[in-house]
């Protein structure tokens, strides 16, 4: 068996308003907290020990996941006081491992969607004597990433900061945010002060001559760090795009919990999400979204690739596209709102206040 640290200590700042309330790795993503996809697949995977380092909003985890006996894990949790990175938070808990110096050590991030086949990363990783693998995805603008070129045998040959110009792009290959280290590798790392991992610990590592070993792996990744990119992501969950075994509900156009009651005539696709409780108006058109428990949403309303949080409305013919409402917002009937707006938790707004286009 396989141990795994899961960093889920970042406040997801680029998510709020849909993190105010609730640390982003907890935000529901078909159906289900997101963590709960990444720690079923990791125990598809042969996982039996996890330990989550938790930071922001960290009392919410436990309450939730107890001892992970439901899914099957043994999960244990350790608190950051003051936030460490990356690498000082893997450091802060690597006590907790019972791994032998040599055994492999799965990692990864909470906000990355993934259809890696962990397996085959540990697998690789034991079959080419590495002291850290990595997952690495291609992606068709890699301007936004770090870049990670490898040789011939797929060794790391560099870790190159976020490309400026076009000479500076030399792979498509970047850092996917799984990793398996060499139990021993992590007791290198400073204690008790921020560390990237990143930035410090994988340069450091390559300069000290240690063996980095890259796995492309070019099926389904997607980071989670938007709440566009939150809202695609849970789709494609729903869609069966993305893999997991904790979709609670067959894959197909919409996943729509018990307790929540949708009018005959409403249309909901492209992966939308109704949740419990939720309440969904006569003649309503829902596309690629996802609503929270307990929302309401109002006969009429047109919302497509838009998140609605717990305990919101959105009025009638009211029409959103791209735009997050928050937990416990009200919107009211005939607005327009579009392109990435964010409604605060709790903000009201009122009839026909806002639009993109004219009234006629």
């Amino acid at each position: 068996m396989t141990e795994a640290i899961l960093l889920v200590g970042g406040k997801g700042t680029r998510l709020r308003p849909l993190t105010v309330h609730t640390p982003k790795p907890m935000v529901p993503a078909a159906g289900v907290p997101f963590l709960t996809h990444q720690l079923a697949r990791a125990r598809a995977a042969g996982v039996d020990h996890v330990v989550l380092a938790t930071s922001y909003l960290a009392e919410v985890f436990e309450p939730y996941f107890g001892d992970g006996a439901e899914l099957g894990l043994h999960l244990e949790y350790v608190t950051e006081v003051d936030p460490l990175g990356t690498g000082g938070a893997l450091r802060n808990v690597a006590d907790r491992l019972h791994s032998g110096p040599d055994e492999p050590v799965l990692i990864f991030n909470g906000d990355i969607l993934t259809g890696l086949d962990i397996g085959a990363l540990i697998d690789a990783h034991g079959s080419s004597g590495a002291d850290v693998s990595l997952h690495l995805t291609r992606v068709e603008d890699p301007r936004a990433f770090g870049l990670v070129p490898t040789d011939s045998t797929g060794r790391v040959t560099a870790f190159l900061e976020k490309p400026q110009t076009p000479e500076e792009i030399v792979t498509d290959q970047v850092n996917a945010g799984a990793y398996v280290f060499r139990r021993s590798v992590l007791d290198t790392i400073p204690a008790g002060r921020p560390v990237s991992v990143e930035r410090e610990t994988f340069p450091g590592l390559l300069a000290d001559g240690a063996h980095l070993q890259g796995m492309v792996d070019s099926t389904y990744w997607l980071d989670l760090g938007t709440p566009q990119a939150f809202v695609r992501g849970s789709a494609d969950l729903v869609l069966g795009r993305a893999p997991s075994p904790a979709v609670p509900g067959t894959c197909g156009e919409c996943l729509v919990l018990p307790t929540a009651e949708v009018a005959v005539d409403a249309k909901l696709t492209g992966g939308t999400v109704i949740g419990a409780g939720a309440v969904i108006g006569e003649g309503t058109r829902i596309c690629g979204s996802t609503v929270l428990d307990g929302a309401v949403v109002e006969p009429g309303a047109v919302i497509t690739d838009s998140m609605i949080g717990r305990g919101a409305r959105v009025g009638a013919r009211t029409v959103l596209d791209g735009a997050v409402v928050g937990d416990g917002a009200h919107v009211g009937p005939d607005n327009e709102l579009r392109g990435g707006v964010r409604v605060w938790c709790g903000a009201r707004v009122e009839a026909a206040a806002i639009r993109f286009s004219s009234d006629e």
